[in-house]
């Protein structure tokens, strides 16, 4: 399986879009701050993942998610980007 999945800052609302075929240890290295997209991403929750069963697949969506009509998908289901987390 590959998996597109969408991470939010704490605090900030800032999400983050990726692709991994390996979410657990992908999940790790990013909250060990040791990529380039999490040393601006700081501590996150995961709001999103998606299962598919090839890259190509699981690539579209990324796109998608990336695009503006992706961008309002996801602020429609899990809250705007720009807005904080509300608890």
């Amino acid at each position: 399986m590959v998996y597109v999945y969408v991470l939010r800052r704490l605090g900030k609302g800032i999400r983050y879009v990726g692709i991994t075929a390996s979410l657990g240890p992908r999940l790790r290295t990013h909250a060990r701050g040791t990529t380039k997209g999490a040393q601006q991403l700081g501590t996150f929750h995961l709001i999103h993942r998606e299962a598919f069963p090839s890259y190509t697949e699981a690539r579209v969506r990324e796109k998608f998610l990336k695009s503006g009509r992706g961008r309002e998908w996801l602020d429609d289901n899990f809250g705007s980007a720009g807005t904080a987390d509300r608890h």
